[in-house]
C-alpha cells in the first residue's frame, strides 16, 4: 500500500509554510501540488469558517424556525443546499437555544449535508447508514424521507452510539433502527438496501480548521490504515445494495488515497457508474502519477477557501448489476 501513496519533493516554499503554520511538511507539499491555490487552502484552515444549521422539518416548518431564531437576535443566510443556513450573526451559541434542544434544527457543517442530499432517499427506500454517529447525516436522511421507509444506522463505537441515539430522539426520528455492529459485517446479516451512505472514517485533513492537532498527528501510517479500511468498507457497501441501487461515498479528508483512489478501485472492480453530485468542485482527474476515470469529475470536492466549508469529498455510485 505504501507504494500507492502520492508524494512530491520538498521545496523551500513547502518548508517555509510548514514551519509558519505548524504542519507536517509532507501534508503541505501535497496541498501545494495537488490543489490549485494550495497556499490559500492552508491559509483558510487558519480562519474561522461559518457556522451552519440545518432546519429539521420533522419538527417545525422551515419559516417558523427562521422566525423564532430571528426573534432571538440570530441572523441567518440561505445557502445553495436545501434546509441549510449560515449563521451570520448570533447573540449566543446556536447550541444554547430552546429550539435547538427541542430538535428544531441541527448544527452541522454545510459540506456534511451533501451526502444525504446526493443519496436522494425516498419514502419507499431501505437505507443503510454504515458509520452513523453522531447522527447528523442519519437524521437528515430521515427528514428527506419524511420519517417513512426504513433507515438502518450502524455504529461500532458504543460511546458514539449514545450521541447517535440522543440526536435521533431529539430530532423526532422514528423510522431508524440503530445497530451496534462493525459495518464491514453488515452483509453477513442479510440486509439488502436500496441505498447506502458510507461516510467513511478518515484522516480528517478537511477539518484541520476545527482540530489543528491533525497538522502533525496524522502520518503515512494513518493514511495507509484509513485507505485500506475504506476499501474494505466500500466492498461491504457494494454487497448491501440491490441492482440499480445507489451508494454515496464521502469523507472529510483531502487525500486522494482516501477519495479518488478508493472510487477508482470501485470503478475498476465492480459493475458501477458514477453519477453527478450537484454541488461542489469536480474531483481530481490526476494526482501525481495517477490518472483517474473521466467519470471522476462527477464526484465533488469541497474546500474551505472556495466553499467556506470543511474539506470534503462526495461520490454517488450506481450499481448496474447484482453483486454477490
Amino acid at each position: 500500500m505504501e507504494k500507492d501513496i502520492i508524494d512530491f519533493p520538498s521545496t523551500s516554499e513547502s518548508k517555509r509554510l510548514a514551519k509558519q503554520y505548524g504542519y507536517n511538511e509532507f501534508i503541505v507539499r501535497r496541498f501545494l501540488n495537488l490543489f490549485e491555490n494550495g497556499k490559500e487552502l492552508i491559509e483558510a484552515m487558519e480562519s474561522t469558517l461559518p457556522t451552519y444549521i440545518r432546519i429539521n422539518t420533522l419538527k417545525k416548518r422551515e419559516e417558523t424556525v427562521i422566525s423564532l431564531l430571528e426573534e432571538r437576535g440570530f441572523s441567518l443566510k440561505e445557502t445553495p443546499y436545501s434546509y441549510m443556513y449560515e449563521v451570520v450573526d448570533a447573540p449566543y451559541s446556536p447550541g444554547a437555544t430552546p429550539e435547538y434542544l427541542m430538535g428544531y434544527y441541527y448544527i452541522q457543517d454545510a459540506s456534511s449535508a451533501i451526502p444525504p442530499l446526493a443519496l436522494e432517499p425516498n419514502k419507499q427506500d431501505v437505507v443503510v447508514d454504515m458509520c452513523a454517529a453522531p447522527g447528523g447525516k442519519t437524521t437528515f436522511l430521515a427528514q428527506l424521507m419524511n420519517n417513512e421507509g426504513v433507515i438502518i444506522a450502524a455504529e461500532i463505537n458504543r460511546e458514539r452510539i449514545n450521541s447517535l441515539i440522543h440526536n435521533i430522539h431529539r430530532c423526532g426520528v422514528i423510522n431508524t433502527l440503530v445497530m451496534k455492529v462493525d459495518a464491514k459485517k453488515l452483509p453477513e446479516i442479510g440486509i439488502m438496501a436500496d441505498k447506502v451512505l458510507l461516510d467513511a472514517p478518515c484522516t480528517g485533513e478537511g477539518i484541520i480548521h476545527k482540530d489543528p492537532s491533525r497538522k502533525t498527528s496524522r502520518d503515512l501510517k494513518d493514511l495507509i490504515f484509513c485507505s485500506t479500511m475504506q476499501r474494505e468498507l466500500v466492498d461491504s457497501a457494494l454487497k448491501l445494495v440491490k441492482k440499480g441501487g445507489i451508494i454515496v461515498y464521502s469523507t472529510c479528508s483531502l487525500a486522494p488515497e482516501e477519495n479518488e483512489m478508493v472510487v477508482q478501485y470501485v470503478i475498476d472492480n465492480y459493475p458501477v457508474r458514477l453519477e453527478e453530485v450537484s454541488y461542489g468542485s469536480p474531483a481530481l482527474l490526476k494526482a501525481g502519477k495517477y490518472e483517474f476515470s473521466r467519470q471522476m469529475k462527477k464526484a465533488k470536492r469541497f474546500f474551505p477557501h472556495i466553499h467556506k466549508t470543511s474539506g470534503f469529498f462526495v461520490a454517488r455510485i450506481r450499481v448496474t448489476e447484482e453483486i454477490l
